[in-house]
This record gives structure tokens, C-alpha cells and sequence, in this order.
């Protein structure tokens, strides 16, 4: 027994020899093929190895590329001009503008490339046009923004093939970001030239690509801020001019619809210059571009400001600053701002400057609708949007280019959700053959509409005349009303002068037939004296017409008050509405 387990215990341990050793066998031959076919990985592997692992060489082109894009060809005609015309070359721009260190382009190699092979899989690039529109993010005062900037010096700031793609992508973005979107405006922005037929081999029907997204972004209260610093051109031009607020630099600015040669061979108007054109002098004062700026710096300047009042869109309550002046701040100087005599003007900037934040009013189309004053300024460092009338030029009427410029600013704060401070001092509207040809009631009825189809809060502060049609939209188009009025305050359907010839003149006919003129111009002081006894706006208020007279000293004060319930309760349940879709104002 004890034999045949000692020969079984050996018969197996050869056995697990055997094994072993034959498991060696097979791992060597592995080992052996492994090294073969290693060397032949190796061999196909060496040839890939021109490509790096880490794309090193992608990474070069890309970085040659915006390198390329970074410093322009300073020896080329269209650089040499630009700087010429005393103009900053479009990435200073950007510099200029945005907070240090903040730029971020999008589309930062796209545009022509001219490519040259180095290997059988690599080339590199020995020259590159850059798109000749700059698009990115951002933030001016460490807010965020979209932006988008023409480089005139690159076909003159005519379409590229990529311009369409970027630009519009920037409008999808700022709309679904809700970000502001700032466009520096120098070229057709997207507008091409007839050697784009030649190029494409066919002529297109002119394509609106991005139009329903800056609708859509006006309506939504994403602030659209442009600004002309060169020549605005056809769609460049349409771009600059649809923004919430434009500005134009006065050294170097222009903005039309087709240049001078075109104009000369459609019009035969020859030899006109840019500036003669389109300059500041036209289209800062007919409306088209709402300010104007000394240079591309105050233009800069001019868009942070505005910026600074704005929400990033209409869901959102506008930004509020810390104010170092107090809302109970007295203004003595304004019991004798308004004259007794009626006849008499006096400065309405001076009352606005005296009544809001030390500092913080900001003008919106100074040199146009010049009737009217329109712009931003806080209370107690809330925004506020101002609209006054003008006395100083012709006594305040609306014409048709104040009442335009008060509907656009109507809708303006609509959107941003900026409460209105108005102060009325309206004789009615304008009057007489200028004013008829113009179309002054057509736009007098459109900013009724305004009036009365924006719903954001507005005060009214009565500081004078308050006649007609014109002073009944500009006080009655709130339910309730907020108003106070000034004791200089009168009203009524027609001011007295000529409104006691028309009340009166079939007696005061009569008198002058019978009596003489004399006699008739006796009745008419004795009538002026009673209707102007019987206007003391103390009876009005006894009639509750005039819901409170207060002492314009104390104007800052009840203002602000107002200003702070608006901020405290009804800006947040009408963002809450703009939210759920049950209030939805429009700016265009």
C-alpha cells in the first residue's frame, strides 16, 4: 500500500512538471511572437509619429493664426488709410472698451488662409486675412457682455464669408444668455459689394440672417448699445440705428444708406464727402443716432454709462448703486426756478440736475427733438428715466420730432422696467404751417399710444403748463395717477393767450364795433385778470383736480419716496410678470 502511494505521488509530481514546462513553451513562443509583431507596431507607429501626441502642432497653427490676426499688415493700403483718418484699429478698440484682461473671441481663426505642406500629413499657414468682424465676450465694469466690432481696414468691413455666421451666432447667444450686446460699428457689417457676385459665380437675394433675434432681444430688454466710429454702411448702418441706444463719434463718424459714389450715380448729387452725407451734424440732430460723442473714447465712455442704468434683460430689476446724497435733500433754489411771469423761460437741466443723484443725469438726443429732454439718473442711486419738456425752445410744444423722441424713450424704459420721472411743462402741441406739413398730429396720436400702451411706473411732477390733448396723455395715462404739481402750475383746454379770442370773440367783436378798440382791449385785460384769479391752481386742488400742491423744495424728497416703493413693491411683481409671459412690452 505504502509503495503505491509513493509511486503515485511521484507520477504526479512529473506530471505537474510536465505541465509546467509546457505552459513555459508556450508563454516563450508568445513572448517571442509578441516581439515580432512589436517591432512591426513600432515600425507603423514611427511613421505616425510625425503627428505629435499632445497635437502640439494643431495648437502652432492655431496660435500662428491669431497670431497673424494680432498684428495686421501695417504695410497694406486699407491699414494705412484707416489710421490716416485718425481711427483706431479694431482690436484697440476692443482694448479700449472692454475691463483688462477680459477678452474672449469667438471665431478667432476663422477667415482666408493661404496653406503651404511641410509633410505628407502636415502644412502650415504662410498668410491669413482674418474675418473683418471681431465678435466675443467680455465685461465693461465687470459686467459681462457680448460684443461684436467691424475691422474697415479688411475690405473695407464688407462681408467675408464668415461674417453672417458669426454675427448671428452672437445674436443666438446674447438672446439665450441674456447678456448685452455692444457692436462697434465700421464697415456694412455684413452688407457685401458686387465682387461677391464674381466670387460666388451667382448674385443672391440679400439674406436678413440674425433679424429675428435682435427683435427678439430689443422685446426682451437685452440692451442693444451701438456705436458709429467710422463710416455705418447700408446693414451696418440698419444694425447701429435698431439698438436701444446709438452714438456716433464726431471725428471720424458717418453713417448712410449707400456712399458717395453711389449716391452720385443714383442722384447725381457729386462730390460729397462722408461727413456731408451722413456726418453728426445730420443724423445726430434728425434722430437717427441718439448722441453724439468728441471721439471713439467718449463713444466708449458713452455706452458703460448707459450700461450702467440697465438690466442685463426685462426679468430683471435695474442695477442699484450706493448714493452718498441724501433723498431728503432740500432744493430751496427751485421756489424761484419757475418765473412769475409766464411769458418768461427758464432751465429745465437745471431742475432735473437739482432734483435727482448729485451727478447721475445722462442725456439721451440732445441735439434732436430738442422740445423735449429725455435720458437717465437715479433717486437715491435707483435708476429713473427723465422726460421734460423743453421751455426754451419753442415754450415746450411737441413737434414731431420731441414727441418721437419721447415715444422711443417711453418704450425704452418700458423694457428695462426703469421707472419714469416726468416733469410737464406742455403748451400743447406745435402749431401752425411747419408743424401741419411735418405731421405733428400723427405723431402726437402715436405718442399717445405710447403713453398709453407702456405700463411702467411714472410720476408726474405739474411744474407749469398742463393744456390740450398734449398735457391730458402726458398726465391722465396712469390709473392712479402719482403727480404732484408745482404752484406755478396752470392748465386747461387752450392756454389764455388766444384762448380768450376764441372763447370770446363773438363779445369782443361786438365791443370793438361798438366802442372802438380800445374798449376792446379794456374788456380783454378784465378777463384775462378774472380767468387768471380763477386759475389759481389752490382752487384746482380744492376740487381735487390737482391731487396735491407741493413746495418744489421738497420735490427730491417726495420723488424719491415714490421711487423707493417702486424699487421695494412693484418692480418685483412685474418681473415676475414679464417672467410668466403676462407682461410682454415692446420696444420694437
Amino acid at each position: 500500500m505504502g509503495g503505491d502511494d509513493e509511486s503515485d505521488g511521484r507520477s504526479s509530481s512529473k506530471d505537474a512538471k510536465e505541465k509546467a514546462a509546457s505552459r513555459a513553451a508556450q508563454v516563450s513562443e508568445h513572448l517571442d511572437a509578441s516581439k515580432q509583431g512589436s517591432g512591426r507596431r513600432r515600425r507603423r507607429k514611427a511613421q505616425d509619429d510625425a503627428l505629435p501626441a499632445d497635437y502640439s502642432d494643431v495648437l502652432g497653427q492655431l496660435q500662428k493664426l491669431r497670431d497673424f490676426a494680432a498684428n495686421p499688415d501695417t504695410s497694406k493700403t486699407g491699414y494705412i488709410r484707416h489710421r490716416e483718418a485718425g481711427k483706431l484699429w479694431v482690436r484697440d478698440r476692443i482694448d479700449q472698451l472692454l475691463d483688462k484682461g477680459s477678452f474672449r473671441e469667438i471665431g478667432s481663426v476663422t477667415g482666408k488662409v493661404k496653406w503651404k505642406q511641410t509633410g505628407p500629413l502636415t502644412e502650415e499657414a504662410e498668410q491669413f486675412q482674418p474675418s473683418n468682424n471681431i465678435n466675443g465676450f467680455g465685461t465693461l465694469d465687470g459686467r459681462r457682455i457680448c460684443f461684436s466690432a467691424d475691422d474697415f481696414t479688411i475690405r473695407a468691413g464688407h462681408a467675408d464669408g464668415a461674417l453672417f455666421a458669426k454675427t448671428v451666432y452672437m445674436e443666438k447667444l446674447a438672446l439665450r444668455l441674456k447678456l448685452p450686446n455692444i457692436k462697434l460699428v465700421d464697415g456694412s457689417s455684413g452688407g457685401g459689394s458686387v465682387t461677391t457676385i464674381e466670387t460666388n459665380g451667382y448674385a443672391y437675394i440679400p439674406p436678413m440672417d440674425g433679424a429675428h433675434q435682435v427683435i427678439q432681444q430689443l422685446n426682451a430688454g437685452i440692451p442693444n448699445l451701438g456705436a458709429a466710429l467710422g463710416t455705418a454702411i447700408g446693414l451696418g448702418a440698419a444694425r447701429l440705428v435698431v439698438c436701444h441706444f446709438s452714438v456716433m463719434a464726431g471725428d471720424v463718424g458717418s453713417l448712410f444708406n449707400a456712399g458717395p459714389q453711389v449716391v452720385a450715380n443714383a442722384t447725381f448729387e457729386e462730390g460729397l464727402s462722408f461727413s456731408e452725407l451722413g456726418g453728426p451734424a445730420v443724423h445726430c440732430t434728425n434722430g437717427t443716432i441718439d448722441n453724439l460723442a468728441a471721439n471713439e473714447v467718449d463713444c466708449f465712455r458713452q455706452i458703460r454709462t448707459v450700461l450702467s442704468y440697465l438690466p442685463n434683460c426685462g426679468t430683471q430689476i435695474p442695477p442699484v448703486v450706493t448714493s452718498d446724497d441724501p433723498v431728503d435733500r432740500p432744493s430751496p433754489e427751485l421756489r424761484t426756478l419757475i418765473p412769475r411771469k409766464r411769458e418768461r423761460m427758464y432751465n429745465a437741466r437745471k431742475m432735473i440736475t437739482t432734483i435727482v443723484d448729485n451727478s447721475s443725469f445722462f442725456e439721451i438726443g440732445a441735439l434732436w427733438g430738442r422740445t423735449t429732454i429725455v435720458g437717465l439718473a437715479r433717486l437715491g442711486g435707483k435708476p429713473v428715466g427723465i422726460i421734460a419738456n423743453n421751455p426754451e425752445v419753442a415754450t415746450g410744444a411737441l413737434d414731431t420730432l420731441g414727441s418721437q423722441k419721447i415715444a422711443r424713450h417711453l418704450k425704452f424704459c418700458d423694457v428695462f422696467n426703469i421707472p419714469i420721472l416726468q416733469f410737464v411743462d406742455v403748451p400743447g402741441y406745435a402749431i401752425g404751417t411747419v408743424a401741419e406739413r411735418t405731421a405733428t398730429m400723427r405723431w402726437g396720436v402715436e405718442l399717445w399710444k405710447s403713453y398709453y400702451s407702456t405700463t411702467v411706473p411714472l410720476f408726474n411732477v405739474l411744474v407749469r403748463k398742463v393744456y390740450g390733448v398734449a398735457g391730458g396723455l402726458m398726465v391722465e395715462c396712469r390709473d392712479p395717477h402719482f403727480r404732484v404739481a408745482w404752484p406755478s402750475g396752470e392748465w386747461g383746454s387752450l392756454p389764455l393767450a388766444g384762448g380768450i379770442d376764441v372763447g370770446h370773440a363773438a363779445e369782443l367783436r361786438k365791443i370793438e364795433k361798438e366802442k372802438g378798440l380800445e374798449a376792446r382791449k379794456e374788456r380783454y385785460r378784465e378777463l384775462d385778470t378774472m380767468y387768471r384769479r380763477l386759475m389759481n391752481p389752490v382752487r384746482t386742488a380744492n376740487m381735487f383736480s390737482a391731487e396735491e400742491i407741493i413746495d418744489p423744495a421738497d420735490t427730491r424728497r417726495v420723488v424719491s419716496e415714490w421711487c423707493r416703493w417702486v424699487y421695494e413693491t412693484e418692480l418685483p411683481e412685474r418681473v415676475i410678470k414679464r417672467t410668466t409671459g403676462q407682461l410682454q412690452p415692446t420696444f420694437a
